[in-house]
């Protein structure tokens, strides 16, 4: 622990003696991965931090006896695109105290970070996004990924000079980091995409990309990323590793050990979910009669055929991608190089992908109790102070984060190990998760006993110095 924590922790322990700290977390075993401490012990939280770690007695002005619990650092998701009410709920029954929209991003940081002041269910941060940023300058009209000139057109000299203004100002304005899919922007030069990652190594954040073309596209990023010296988090291993998932996590291995700031994450499902618009259907009319099975209708739930896929591209929506085995999908989760994260979508009116839902609680119940195949402080690990690293050099308050640590934030989920489990399907998206008992963001409870605490608001925006 630095002596900054220490020192913020005893103080905050001695504003605690009076008359109880506010709440105490009492009995419960206390998890946390950067120290290694895993063994019962009581939580103080005061003013909104953790004041005190110990296996004395503590008084609160609410005591939570968590006896049988796990008291953990609250889940930090790096990949969260639903960044609404309704997906904030659902995040906060899976244990996720901060959700993070990294990859696609927005085109408009300080208009972003706007529509969420005064505070959200759970913590919250963006990217400045080059796909976002791109449809601005190239004058595409699609809905949250390109559809025409965005994904398609050949960028100018003078149109990569406005990308780059564009850039800079989000990252001088707080974004959390870069986002990129070049797998939708496939008319993305090596030049434009360089000169992209060149403007975020000079601010010190961090790329997160969707590659194209599988393992020759991790090669292309992983290349380019030391051609600029820039620092790269490759997005979702397991869809776009793929059946090359073995190899794919290979190279990322091979590039941290020479040197290269390089990292991964993955989520639980063997199913994707994208706009069925996008770039990644271009070919689609050259599909077998077979292949239009493995997709599958958000809005409806149905299986497509030609027809109705076809129907549906024209008119535009979210279409979830069955086309994964368990076997890669387990490959990816038990490596000890993937954080965890969910590429949660947008969930509107009970729909959307399960992974929004039930991807920390699907890792805690499916492969760390019944399967047996992820040690449980590891999966802790991959939850939090993981991606809590990936982000403190860019963004100082995430050194207070992914912790359970004298003087951290109060970010903290405390869940049953023998219940935990997730519940939501690829036909009803928002059922929420079980076992997470209670969850408490800044000090407060947003899931009391179970259930959703009702007018509380205290996340707060994540943002990069600026």
């Amino acid at each position: 622990m630095s002596r900054r924590l220490l020192t913020v922790g005893l103080l905050l322990a001695c504003l605690g003696c009076g008359g109880g700290y506010d709440i105490v977390i009492a009995n419960g075993r206390v998890m946390d991965p950067a120290s290694g401490l895993d063994e019962v012990q009581n939580v103080g939280i005061e003013n909104g931090r953790i004041a005190i770690v110990t296996s004395e007695p503590i008084m609160g002005r609410r005591t939570i006896d968590a006896s049988g619990l796990v008291v953990a650092p609250g889940f930090i998701d790096l990949h969260q695109h639903g960044q609404n009410e309704e997906s904030y709920r659902l995040k906060a029954l899976d244990g996720v105290t901060t959700g993070l929209e990294l990859e696609v991003g927005t085109g408009d940081i300080g208009g972003w970070y706007g529509e969420r002041e005064g505070g959200q269910i759970i913590n919250y941060g963006v990217s400045i996004g080059h796909i976002p940023v791109r449809m601005i300058v190239m004058e595409d009209e699609g809905a949250f990924l390109p559809s025409g000139p965005g994904g398609f057109a050949a960028a100018t000299p003078a149109d990569i000079a406005e990308m780059e203004r564009r850039i800079e100002e989000g990252l001088a304005q707080g974004a959390v980091g870069l986002g990129f899919g070049l797998a939708y922007t496939p008319a993305t030069t090596t030049e434009e995409f360089e000169s992209m990652l060149r403007v975020a190594a000079r601010h010190g954040a961090t790329s997160f990309i969707h590659v194209r073309g599988g393992l020759r596209g991790l090669r292309e990023v992983v290349t380019s990323a030391s051609n600029t010296n820039a620092s790269l988090h490759v997005v979702h291993a397991n869809s776009s590793g793929d059946a090359q998932i073995v190899e794919f996590l290979a190279f990322i291995d091979r590039a941290q050990s020479s040197g290269q700031d390089v990292t991964t994450e993955a989520y639980p499902y063997g199913a994707g979910n994208t706009r069925i618009e996008s770039a990644l259907f271009d070919d689609w009319e050259s599909y077998t009669d077979e292949r239009f099975q493995i997709y599958q209708w958000v809005e409806t739930g149905e299986r497509l055929t030609r027809a109705t896929f076809g129907k549906y591209r024209a008119q535009g929506g979210s279409v979830i991608i069955h086309s994964r085995t368990e076997e890669m999908t387990r490959i990816a989760i038990t490596s000890p190089l993937t954080m965890i994260a969910s590429d949660g979508s947008v969930i509107r009116n009970g729909q959307g992908h399960p992974r929004s839902a039930g991807t920390y609680a699907r890792v805690l119940g499916k492969y760390v109790r019944e399967e047996g195949v992820v040690d449980l402080m590891d999966a802790l690990r991959r939850m939090t102070i993981a991606p809590a690293r990936r982000l403190e050099a860019r963004v100082p308050g995430m050194a207070r984060k992914g912790r359970v640590q004298e003087g951290a934030d109060a970010d903290i989920t405390v869940f049953d190990p023998a219940t935990v489990i997730d519940r939501s399907t690829y036909t009803n998206g928002t059922i929420p998760s079980e076992g997470f008992v209670y969850v408490l963001v800044g000090g407060v409870l947003v899931v009391d006993e179970g259930a959703l605490a009702q007018g509380v608001r205290p996340g707060r925006a994540v943002r990069g110095a600026h």
